[in-house]
This record gives C-alpha cells, structure tokens and sequence, in this order.
C-alpha cells in the first residue's frame, strides 16, 4: 500500500528569513518600521544634497555637511550590505532595479574622495529610492493602475509609433521649408537643424521666441504648424485612453500585494498569489 500523501515540509526561519521579512518586506510592524525609517533617512540624505548646492549655505555649514552625508552614505552601505546578506540569491538583488538604485545613491561620496569634484551631486538619485513608498504605505492599488497603464501604453505602440512618425516627417518638412524662406533673413534658421528645433518648440507649444520667421510666407507656415501641434498634441492621450477603456470593460481589477518573490526579488504578485508569477517559486 502506498504512503498517504504527506504535507511538504516547511524549512525552519533562520535569522537570514528573520531579517530578510523585516528588510524587504513590508507586511510587518517591524518590516513597515524598517522602511520608515529609510525613507525619512532618504529624505533627508536628499534634503542635504539639495542645501550643499547653495553656495551661501555651503559656506556656512560645510562640516555638517560634509559629516551628514558621510553619516548618510555610511547607513545606506550597511543597509546595502545587509540586504545582501539577506536576499537568498544576491546576484538577483545587485542587478534588479532597486539593487542598482542602491548602490547608485552610496557611490558618489566615495567616488568623490578618489576624484575630486562635484559627484557627490549625484547622490539626489537616492530619491529614486522613494518609489518603495508604493510597498511602504500599502499603495498598492496604485500598482494595479500602474500595471494597466503600462499594458495600454504597450497595446497601443503601432498606434503611437506612427503618430510620432507624423511628427518626426512634418518638423523634417516644416523645417527644410522655413530655412529655405529664412535662410537670408538673419532670423536663426541657419541650417535644417536649426529650423527643425523651432519646428519641434514650436509644435509643442512651448515657444522659447530665440528663433522666429520674420517674412509673410515664413509667418503663415509658422501658423500651420502651431495650428497641427495643437491637432496632434491630444493623440497620444486619446489613444492611451481608448486602450484604457476598453481593456477595463467586463475585467475585475486584480489587487496587488506588497510580498517579494525571494529567489527573483520582484514584486507586483496577485494578493491571492502562493506562488511568484515570474519564477514560480514559492512566496
């Protein structure tokens, strides 16, 4: 007679488990606290980069400064490192997104005392680190509509791809057009790639004024092409929102957790999920 099927065992938590729960998850009091507390010291590593910049301030407070992010890029080393030390594959880590953010927001003030200069400005793309506020807060709602977001701007690529090529073939024209009628006229439009700029600033409807045509014929194809940004500059979203529509008619909005897949380290799992979606491991 066979053996009744017997229940897979459960490995037993070591301290790794313990802290990889606290450290990369935020389904805890312990694992929310953690990640509260890296982001107020995110903040704040950000806020001080972003005061060093002013020359007055800098003057003033240059220790404190300098000691702060030294005090900042030393913690977020040690976090880097026990993130790890934790993860059960750590290649997976370094090279995911966050991993490479991480170590990104310490490499600047080390770098700066092998090359002088300016780099420690870099360390502001710690506050990249704030999108785990997603995770952090519970927003994960949020995810859900950024996954649909993301599925219709990916369904509609053939739509907006030739939507730019519009673009791109009408700034060629209109550019090669305007230099032919301005070239003489000492009003900017030197070269086609002078007058394509125009052509781009003028389509977007920003209108820098550094370059503007200055005969009749120049002033009357400058009109069209205002009058076609402001045709073309509500394509993108009409076809995105069509998208939107109609991938959400009849469809039950699938909720997202917070949990990491601990072999592949990524997120967006259905709440319902025992399984990662993208490795199959356990989660």
């Amino acid at each position: 007679m066979s053996e009744p099927n017997k229940p897979p065992e459960v490995k037993p938590r070591d301290w790794r488990d313990h802290w990889y729960e606290i450290i990369f998850e935020a389904d805890t009091k312990a694992g929310k606290a953690f990640d509260v507390v890296l982001l107020v010291a995110i903040l704040l590593s950000v806020l001080v980069i972003m005061l060093e910049s002013v020359n007055s301030l800098d003057e003033d407070y240059n220790d404190p400064f300098h000691y702060a992010e030294w005090f900042f890029t030393i913690l977020f080393t040690i976090e880097y490192v026990a993130r790890i030390i934790c993860a059960r594959r750590p290649l997976r880590y370094i090279f995911s997104f966050y991993g490479i953010v991480d170590l990104l927001s310490i490499l600047p003030t080390y770098i700066m005392n092998i090359a002088p200069g300016e780099t420690q400005r870099l360390g502001v793309i710690r506050a990249l680190r704030l999108l785990r506020a997603f995770r952090i807060f519970k927003l994960a709602h949020m995810l859900s509509e950024a996954s649909e977001l993301r599925r219709a701007i990916w369904a509609s690529r053939s739509k907006i791809a030739v939507f730019l090529a519009t673009v791109v073939i009408a700034v060629v024209i209109e550019g090669a057009a305007l230099h032919l009628i301005e070239e003489d006229k000492n009003s900017g439009f030197d070269s086609i790639p002078e007058s394509m700029y125009w052509a781009i600033v003028t389509m977007t409807t920003v209108g820098y004024g550094d370059i503007a045509p200055v005969t009749p014929l120049g002033k009357f194809l400058a009109a069209i092409i205002m009058i076609l940004g402001y045709s073309l500059i509500i394509v993108p979203t009409g076809i995105v929102s069509a998208e939107l529509a109609h991938g959400g008619r009849g469809s039950e909005r699938i909720k997202i957790t917070t949990q990491v897949c601990p072999e592949c380290m990524r997120e967006g799992h259905d709440s319902n999920a025992t399984f990662c979606k993208f490795c199959g491991a356990r989660l």
